[in-house]
């Protein structure tokens, strides 16, 4: 444990000399308030809990008081129904005369917002008058009815069943409702004979519901009404509690004796106010999850944030008056200096602070003048010499069987053969029209593969149809960009290094396709071929074809390429003894009209 603890103050100490003055200065002013600010904070914090849970207990009280006066009303109402009924109407008739019908309908007009019906019944389970609904079900019987059991069980009390769907009567809208059943012993007179009855009285379950939801709660809180034995009277999450889609804690809350409890339920910790409404036995329940409590509340909340502003303050202006004037002109000389390493040319040095740190800035502002200087004249050296090198490489080529095919014609013209060099100048004329350009290096392809058709044309003349040749063009790409005399340097190989030595006849086919976005040219021949080692090795330089070349065509195009367009682009060589060859042109793919419309080196490499 000691070595661990030597080892933390051994780092801490050699981060202390590697960090700059602003971070130590900064670092240990943060220290020191974040020791004073979490003490605040874990006495505010405490002081926070113990007083909300005051609050909201004292609310929590508050909103049941509330609603259990409320509900106490609605209830009183039904059981002024009751006893106006038993008292006033059935306690002053006598059954086997006299008809009740009348009576029993205004009291349920004066009261139908509240009651779904009245019923009387006699100790064997018959009707002996109701409103509004007087009929009662073939299959149901008011003797088997929880209601009446426990009406009967207990004469002198008043009976609350918990809500369920009024099955009893016959509803001639077919309506389902909702209910609470209000049942209670009562004498009958019939001819002067007092036997026992009940007296049922549904009250519209939609009237507690909505004492309960026009309670307004904060946050997550909520009220439910449980009875006695924990069976859910009302819950605002009824239907999923009821589809088992979320539980409540009702069985339990049943047991709680009224006042306030702290409960653990389904992991989470909760605030729970029990009140019982007297007579009934019923629970009402307010549930309030302490996750929620913090966010009730705001008073010890401004309170906290108050002393946390304080010291956040203090620090601020302790930082800003001693951190910021003695670091941050060395600052500001700091991130222009990284914003030079990243690359950017357009920096403006801050000149300011100490005489040391001004001095320090204006060498390093004449040093990034000198180097954006340099750096100019060796972009200008470098695009010179990459203009040159192309112009060099391109003049090599230019030249490269003109003086042969000056001999052929001479020799024509010494033999008569004045159509054959007729045609033999006409071509040249067309090649040499297009090898000029205009001093272009970049042509279109359509005008590369022309190029091209009229070498091909002077060769088949000069070496007498010894080869046939095949040109085989997508479409697409004849709009493409080509470097200028590229093909025909490939071409000349094929002829000389393949066809010229063979004893039967030669082919040489030339392919433009596009694959993955980039052009790509094949000129095929089916002469002798080589090895594949040398065929890697000819674009190096290393390796010439036989004594009598110079190596300069393969390499000079493969170069070229690389100059024009970048090293990703150039020359690829696939051969076989006594098979044949492929040499492959790749470029990117670049529109004629792109190019000129862009300007002439948008797309060349720098």
């Amino acid at each position: 444990m000691f070595k661990k603890f030597k080892l933390k103050i051994d780092k801490f100490k050699k981060w202390y000399k590697l960090n700059s003055i602003k971070k130590v200065i900064s670092t240990s002013f943060t220290a020191i308030a974040a020791i004073g600010i979490l003490t605040l904070g874990i006495i505010l914090y405490l002081r926070y809990v113990e007083s909300t849970e005051k609050i909201i207990s004292k609310n929590n009280i508050l909103f049941i008081d509330q609603v259990n006066q409320n509900l106490d009303n609605y209830l009183r109402n039904m059981m002024k129904i009751s006893n106006a009924v038993y008292y006033q109407v059935i306690k002053k008739t006598n059954f086997s005369t006299d008809d009740i019908s009348e009576e029993l309908n205004l009291l349920y007009e004066a009261n139908k917002d509240s009651l779904v019906s009245i019923g009387i019944f006699s100790e064997y389970g018959q009707v002996i008058a109701a409103q509004p609904l007087t009929q009662v079900k073939n299959y149901v019987d008011p003797r088997q009815s929880d209601w009446f059991i426990k009406a009967k069980g207990k004469s002198e009390n008043l009976h609350f069943s918990t809500p369920h769907v009024q099955n009893l009567f016959i509803d001639p809208d077919y309506k389902y409702r909702w209910v609470v059943s209000l049942s209670r012993a009562v004498d009958i007179t019939n001819n002067g004979k007092i036997s026992s009855g009940v007296l049922l009285v549904d009250m519209n379950f939609t009237g507690i519901e909505q004492l309960f939801k026009n309670v307004s709660m904060d946050n997550s809180s909520y009220i439910y009404l449980i009875d006695g034995e924990g069976e859910i009277i009302y819950h605002p999450r009824q239907q999923l509690i009821y589809a088992n889609l979320i539980d409540e804690n009702n069985i339990m809350a049943s047991d709680y004796e009224d006042g306030n409890h702290k409960e653990k339920f389904q992991g989470n910790s909760r605030l729970i106010t029990v009140k019982t409404v007297g007579y009934t036995g019923w629970k009402i329940v307010c549930v309030t999850p302490m996750n929620e409590v913090i966010y009730n509340y705001s008073e010890m909340g401004i309170f906290s944030i108050f002393i946390m502003l304080l010291f956040i303050t203090i620090i601020a202006f302790s930082n800003f008056f001693v951190s910021t004037r003695i670091t941050n002109p060395i600052t500001e000389l700091e991130k222009s200096v990284k914003r030079l390493e990243n690359g950017e040319s357009d920096i403006e040095i801050l000149v300011d602070g100490s005489y040391e740190v001004r001095h320090l800035a204006k060498a390093i502002k004449s040093m990034v003048n000198q180097m954006h200087l340099l750096m100019d004249n060796i972009v200008k050296e470098q695009e010179a010499k990459r203009k040159s090198e192309l112009n060099a490489l391109q003049a090599q080529i230019n030249p490269h069987f003109l003086y042969n095919t000056l001999d052929s014609i001479i020799w024509m013209v010494e033999n008569e053969n004045y159509d054959g060099a007729i045609k033999m100048v006409t071509a040249l004329a067309k090649l040499f029209r297009i090898s000029l350009s205009k001093g272009k290096n970049i042509i279109s392809l359509n005008d590369e593969i022309e190029h091209v058709r009229n070498y091909l044309t002077i060769q088949s003349i000069r070496y007498k149809n010894k080869f046939e040749y095949f040109i085989e063009c997508d479409e697409n790409t004849l709009n493409l960009c080509s470097l200028k005399l590229v093909i025909q340097p490939l071409v000349e190989n094929a002829i000389k290094h393949g066809m010229e030595f063979m004893d039967g006849e030669g082919e040489i086919t030339i392919k433009t396709y596009i694959n993955q976005n980039d052009l790509y040219i094949d000129v095929i021949d089916n002469g002798f071929g080589m090895t594949q080692e040398n065929a890697e090795a000819i674009l190096s330089g290393n390796v010439k074809l036989n004594s009598k070349g110079s190596g300069i065509g393969l390499k000079n195009v493969n170069e070229r390429i690389k100059i024009c367009f970048g090293n990703s682009y150039g020359l690829s060589i696939f051969s076989e003894l006594d098979e044949g060859t492929t040499v492959r042109i790749h470029m990117p793919f670049i529109l004629v009209e792109d190019y000129f419309n862009n300007g002439d080196n948008k797309y060349e490499k720098k």
